[in-house]
C-alpha cells in the first residue's frame, strides 16, 4: 500500500508500505477513507514534537472496516468507522485510577508517532479503539471528531460552563473546534487570532451558529484585557499570553503541544489573583464516545477547506505551513489515499 513515513531527516516520504494484516483475534483493519493533518503532525516536522523515523504518520481517520479478527464481534467489514488513536493498556496502575490518557505503556502505541498511522491506505488497530460511525454522519464530519474529543478534555480540564466567558487562544482548528465546544456548554467565546486570514474564516465558520455568543478578536484587543473566566491556550506556547486574558480566579488550560515553548510567570500573580493553571494532556477514553455524540450537533465539517490526495502530501502540508511573506490559506486539510 502507498503511505507517508516519517525519514530520519524529520521529513514524510510517500512509500509502498506493506499492507497491515490481523495479528490479534482482537484487531481491526480498516481501509481509510480520510486523515486530517492535526498541528501535531506539523509539529514533529518542525522539530517540537518527538516521533520515531520509519513510523506511518497521521491519526485523525475515517474509514470502512476491511478484516476483523476472529474474537471481534461488534464490528464487521464494511462498517463505517472512526479510529481512536489514543490507546491505552487497562492494566498499569494508571489505567486502574482511570487515568487512561496516562496511561504507563504508552510507548510504542501512539498512533502515526511510534506506531503505523493513518497517511496510508489501511491501518490495524485493536477493535476497542475503533468505533462504528453514526448512520446520519458524514465523513467530513467524522474526521474531526478526534479534535473534538482533544476539545472536550480541555473544556472539561477548564471547567467551563454556562455564562463563563471563554478566551479561546489561537484561531486553528482546535481553537475552533475548542470554541465550538465552549458555545455548545453555554459559554460565551472569545477567540483570539492575528492572521487577517484566520480571523475571517474563523468568523465565517462560528458566526452563522446564530447565538450570538462568539467573537474573534486579535491579541492586541483591550477587550480581552481581564476577561477570560477560562483562558485556553491551544498554540502550546502563549501562556504568559493568556495570563493576560485571565480574570481574577480564572483557569488557564494548556492545550497545544509545543515541546520547545518555555514561559515566564510571576508565582505572586497567580498567587493574588487566585489563578489555577491546567494542564489536560491527552483526551481520556470516555471523551472519545462523547466526542462522536456531540459531533451530530456541530458543524465540524466546515472546518475543511481543502482535500489532498496522499501523492499531493507536499502541497496538503504546505497550506498550512506560512512561510516569511506568505499567510494562512487554509484551515482543516485532509489527506484521501
Amino acid at each position: 500500500m502507498k503511505a507517508l513515513v516519517l525519514t530520519d531527516e524529520r521529513t514524510l516520504t510517500l512509500t509502498d508500505h506493506p499492507k497491515p494484516t490481523l495479528t490479534k483475534p482482537t484487531d481491526v483493519v480498516v481501509r481509510v477513507v480520510q486523515t486530517g493533518i492535526c498541528g501535531t503532525d506539523r509539529s514533529v516536522l518542525v522539530g517540537k514534537f518527538p516521533a520515531t523515523p520509519g513510523v506511518v504518520m497521521g491519526h485523525e481517520a475515517v474509514g470502512v472496516v476491511d478484516q476483523v479478527g476472529p474474537e471481534v464481534t461488534e464490528l464487521a467489514p464494511g462498517d463505517r468507522v472512526i479510529i481512536n488513536p489514543t490507546l491505552y493498556c487497562g492494566a498499569c496502575p494508571t489505567c486502574l485510577k482511570g487515568a487512561r490518557n496516562f496511561c504507563e505503556n504508552k510507548t510504542g502505541q501512539e498512533v502515526g508517532l511510534d506506531l503505523d498511522g493513518a497517511f496510508a491506505e489501511y491501518i490495524r488497530l485493536p477493535a476497542l479503539f475503533v468505533h462504528r460511525m453514526p448512520e446520519d454522519m458524514t465523513y467530513d464530519r467524522a474526521v474531526v471528531v478526534e479534535p473534538l474529543a482533544c476539545a472536550l478534555n480541555n473544556v472539561d480540564a477548564g471547567g467551563v460552563g454556562p455564562c463563563d466567558t471563554v478566551v479561546v487562544v489561537g484561531g486553528g482548528p482546535m481553537g475552533v473546534v475548542t470554541a465550538m465546544a465552549a458555545e455548545h456548554y453555554g459559554a460565551r467565546v472569545m477567540l483570539v487570532e492575528p492572521d487577517p486570514f484566520r480571523q475571517r474564516l474563523c468568523g465565517d465558520i462560528l458566526q452563522p451558529s446564530g447565538t450570538g455568543r462568539v467573537s474573534v478578536h486579535h491579541p492586541t484587543d483591550a477587550a480581552l484585557v481581564g476577561h477570560g473566566d477560562v483562558v485556553i491556550d491551544t498554540v502550546g506556547h502563549l501562556l504568559e499570553q493568556s495570563l493576560g486574558y485571565a480574570a481574577l480566579g480564572a483557569r488557564i488550560v494548556v492545550m497545544g503541544y509545543n515541546s520547545t515553548a518555555v514561559a515566564t510567570i510571576k508565582p505572586l500573580d497567580i498567587l493574588l489573583r487566585g489563578l489555577r493553571i491546567v494542564g489536560a494532556g491527552d483526551f481520556n477514553a470516555h471523551s472519545f464516545p462523547r466526542a462522536i455524540g456531540l459531533a451530530r450537533w456541530l458543524p465540524l465539517d466546515r472546518l475543511i477547506t481543502h482535500r489532498f490526495d496522499i501523492s499531493e502530501w507536499d502541497d496538503a502540508f504546505g497550506m498550512l505551513a506560512p512561510t516569511a511573506g506568505s499567510a494562512y490559506a487554509a484551515m482543516k486539510v485532509v489527506i484521501r489515499p
